[in-house]
């Protein structure tokens, strides 16, 4: 179904998300549903051969079936899956070198960058970090040494966009870039990059792809058969993989992913006019709302919005911490992309261990509130938002103590998605 004002949506979609990943060679005895292959080893033949599969980390019919869906989805050749969204983060890194260098989008999930600042970088591989929303900013930073171009649009979560197409552009002008795009926010129903020229696409299968939250597991889908190739040796050679019950769990949930889609979006939408207008909101970021600075942007390069979107509620921490403990139906919880609605707090969730100075360069603060709006009825859920706000606003409406919307990120543990 496509979106007025968005890219049209490919009618066979449904199709492909449907059917995609499914053949006799997958599915035996005539079966609908593919089966759960739990074998870690198969038999080999007289003489020493084996036939497809020879062991579970270098690849099983579970595993196959989901990697083929991946593909099909994304508008790619390759689908690897992985056994974590940050398992295809690490593997996309563990194509370079001690020495080489990414430029990468400032505002990024935060297990992302810890991921690279706690571990990678002590292997040699330098980062920088730009607003990728200015493609000749990313220009700019690119080295002799500059081996990759690492986006996240939207942005987590913040939901800045990156000009897919003049950052490919940018890239080409200096050869043996690899460029890489988190697509997770999205999915592929509402993005596919690699229609622009992104070499890799990066999914969490856990958030929209699977929908259920109930399953782990990462995925990256790509055109360009060296880097399958590649990513395929860092997949088996460090058993970052997923096991068989996870791929079918995420392949059950995948079939449903072009019926849900639409549901976020009208959702989110409902949910994020509601909010801008509500007197205890300062802001909202929502790039489906015409306010939204690159809304015309996503228009060109998306086939509409999924159901995240930030606001920052008036005052700061106190009230943010008070908004959480009133909501009833919003969940207080980490990751996204699931049927039910969530909420919570970057500060103390996705950036804990972003540093203060990171997390105010980035207007990431304690009044900061990350939604992920599921499938519920978009009425009930302004219903308990505005409850919550009304609440947790009450005091400073009466004369209580106030601080803006870009004060105190605070301290404080917590999970990250």
């Amino acid at each position: 179904m496509s979106v007025e004002g968005y890219l049209p949506q490919d009618e066979h979609f449904a199709t492909r998300v449907v059917h995609s990943g499914l053949d006799e060679t997958c599915i035996p005895h005539g079966a609908i549903v593919p089966p759960i292959t739990l074998s870690s080893t198969y038999r080999m033949k007289p003489g020493g051969a084996w036939d497809e599969f020879v062991y579970s980390r270098l690849g099983s019919p579970s595993r196959l079936i989901i990697e083929k869906a991946i593909a099909k989805l994304e508008d790619g050749k390759y689908g690897l899956a992985f056994s974590a969204g940050l398992s295809a983060v690490k593997a996309a890194t563990m194509l370079l070198s001690a020495g080489d260098h990414i430029v990468v989008s400032d505002d990024v999930y935060g297990g992302s960058t810890t991921l690279w600042r706690h571990h990678t970088e002590r292997t040699g591989i330098v980062f920088s970090y730009v607003d990728a929303r200015n493609a000749s900013l990313i220009e700019s930073a690119i080295t002799p040494q500059t081996k990759m171009v690492y986006l996240e649009t939207p942005s987590n979560p913040t939901m800045k966009i990156a000009d897919l197409e003049a950052v490919v552009a940018v890239c080409r002008r200096h050869p043996g870039i690899i460029t890489v795009c988190d697509n997770t926010f999205m999915s592929p129903y509402f993005q596919r990059p690699l229609n622009f020229g992104i070499d890799i696409v990066i999914e969490s299968i856990t958030k929209y792809l699977n929908g259920h939250s109930d399953v782990v597991m990462g995925a990256v889908a790509t055109n360009r058969e060296d880097l399958y190739e590649r990513l395929k040796l860092i997949q088996i050679d460090s058993g970052m993989v997923p096991g068989p019950f996870d791929c079918y769990m995420a392949f059950r949930g995948m079939r449903t992913l072009h019926v849900r889609m639409p549901h976020h979006m009208r959702g989110a939408l409902h949910v994020a006019k509601f909010l801008e207008d509500h007197p205890h909101v300062e802001r909202v970021l929502y790039p489906g709302l015409e306010s939204h600075p690159q809304h015309e942007l996503v228009k060109r390069q998306a086939y509409g919005c999924s159901g995240m979107l930030s606001f920052y509620i008036r005052g700061g921490r106190p009230e943010a911490m008070e908004f959480f403990r009133q909501l009833k139906l919003f969940t207080m919880a980490g990751s996204l992309g699931g049927y039910e609605s969530l909420a919570v707090g970057p500060t103390f969730s996705t950036h804990v261990r972003n540093s203060k100075e990171e997390l105010d360069s980035l207007n990431i603060t304690g009044a900061m509130v990350r939604l992920s709006i599921g499938l519920e009825s978009p009425s009930d859920l302004c219903a308990d938002l505005d409850q919550a706000l009304r609440a947790a606003c009450a005091e400073r409406s009466e004369g209580g103590g106030s601080t803006s919307a870009a004060a105190g990120n605070g301290g404080s543990a917590g999970v990250a998605e």
